[in-house]
């Protein structure tokens, strides 16, 4: 049987679960949780401190050593806010893949939030309704409106147990004026989603995550809740905390010393949301972000990948010429085939073929420079299953398939590898020349090599030239425009 694992990189503890798939039914066999407090860790200029990024390399390191063997295709590594935030979070996460040797993706909120969803979904018992679950992480929350497997609704709001414990109780300092001004915060925060998710009418609401089971566990072991979280027992545990005045003296039965400081910061936030929305119970899911990235994955190695029903989703809304992007895909994926060994991944044939099915989404806005209205589009949407640096290459691979190339671009890219992205992207340039005329036509036999010194030699037929003598002038052309950036391409006539 395989084994998959998922680690989620949060803002507030790392999490590695590993588990194995047995008859479209998963089984957890292996689970492993760190402290690391990744968002405390961002300075004022919000890069990570030397010392944040050595506990989450330490943590990484020992997840490493328990994923040694596993297929990278089974392997899935998220990061969230924290990452999001942090300005050098690639230069971190260079050093984290190396801990790990597996990569990792940041994702965006509104993505985090459809998995923390997907991940509740699978653990909750029983249909109640239309159910909303929120996940109070350490720099985000997500909150999620659905009907049993489906989101309807996804918001990712910027507010956490961290970041509100260091804004509003500084130095572990509680008292009445810090704990209003908190939960105002976080109620100011929700404000201008109140009035929607009000109107989509939950029935059951689910709390996910370490806050809400943190909150759960000290209601429950102080008698203030049989089960779940209650509104008169967050106003308990309020005064409680008020009562306490620091850090030091907040004793309270059910509290871990690790979750003690960050608590006060978490309770605010889940206050705000029971007054804002009006909440009087919630229960509590054992399913979070981490078993949502692991139901996610296995989809996309058994069954059906989300990016994949992504890219069919836009083509159809945006009325892109299918049978274009598959001449294009088919095109460019046969040009990937002949360069692959040049360190190229398996995810990256994926990521390629859906940039070249995709690469016409611009003209929904204007013919006129529509790579670049591609690529703005493909930059700034919500795109479902996709990490943002996979995003990001899609809108650059989009951006940079025709006219003037800019290596600028793909340097400064999210995407860790710059190299692949770059050939990856040479590679649709050719596919959409070679489909310029939108018609299927018979491809001449083409061979593709890269030479040591990176220059790209194109052999192709001289009659087959002659007879098409537009892609003839449009391959010379591309000759020039790859010189010019600094990239060889020699054709070579056969």
């Amino acid at each position: 049987m395989e084994q998959f694992a998922a680690i989620d990189l949060g803002s507030n503890s790392f999490h590695l679960v590993v588990a194995r798939e047995e008859e479209h039914a998963l089984t957890v066999i292996d689970r492993e949780r760190d402290m690391v407090r990744l968002a405390a860790g961002l300075d004022g200029k919000n890069l990570l401190t030397p010392e944040a990024s050595e506990r989450a390399l330490e943590c990484l390191a020992r997840f490493g050593q328990r994923l040694r063997g596993l297929e990278p295709e089974n392997v899935r590594i998220v990061g969230t806010n924290a990452l999001r935030k942090a300005n050098n979070s690639r230069e971190f996460i260079a050093r984290a893949e190396q801990a790990l040797g597996f990569s990792i993706e940041i994702i965006s909120g509104v993505e985090e939030a459809r998995l923390v969803y997907l991940g509740a979904a699978q653990t909750l018992q029983g249909d109640r309704g239309r159910r909303m679950v929120v996940d109070i992480g350490g720099g985000s929350t997500e909150i999620i409106v659905g009907d049993k497997s489906d989101a309807v609704y996804l918001k990712s709001l910027y507010m956490g147990c961290v970041s509100s414990s260091e804004r509003f109780f500084p130095g572990g300092e509680y008292d009445q004026f810090r704990m209003r001004s908190a939960i105002l915060s976080a109620q100011l925060e929700l404000e201008s989603s109140t009035v929607v998710l009000q109107s989509l009418a939950a029935e059951d609401f689910v709390g996910t995550s370490g806050t809400a089971r943190a909150i759960n566990n000290v209601l429950r072991e102080n008698g203030w809740s049989e089960t779940g979280i209650t509104r008169e027992g967050l106003d308990k545990l309020v005064k409680k905390i008020i009562k306490a005045g620091k850090l030091e003296k907040l004793k309270i039965s059910g509290l871990s010393e690790e979750r003690r400081p960050v608590f006060a910061g978490g309770v605010a936030v889940m206050t705000a949301i029971f007054n804002a929305l009006e909440i009087e119970f919630m229960r509590i899911s054992d399913g979070s972000l981490r078993e949502g990235v692991l139901h996610d994955l296995i989809g996309r190695v058994l069954y059906e990948d989300r990016r994949a029903i992504t890219v069919l989703e836009l083509m159809k809304r945006h009325h892109i010429d299918l049978e274009q992007g598959q001449r294009v895909r088919e095109t460019t994926l046969a040009l990937f085939k002949q360069v692959k060994r040049e360190g190229l991944l398996k995810r990256e044939r994926r990521l390629l073929g859906w940039a070249a099915q995709l690469h016409e989404i611009g003209l929904m806005i204007a013919h006129n420079q529509h790579h670049q209205h591609g690529g703005y589009v493909l930059a700034n949407m919500d795109l479902p299953g996709f990490s943002r640096q996979e995003q990001g290459a899609l809108s650059i691979m989009v951006r940079l398939q025709r006219r003037k190339y800019h290596p600028e671009l793909i340097e400064d890219s999210a995407y860790v590898r710059s190299d692949a992205l770059g050939l990856m992207t040479r590679l649709l340039r050719l596919a959409v020349l070679f489909n310029r005329g939108r018609m299927p036509i018979e491809m001449p036999d083409i061979q593709l090599e890269i030479e040591a010194s990176e220059a790209m030699v194109l052999k192709i037929s001289e009659n087959w030239l002659v007879n098409h003598p537009l892609t003839a002038a449009d391959l010379d052309q591309e000759v020039g425009t790859l010189a010019a950036a600094g990239h060889e391409l020699r054709i070579v006539k056969t």
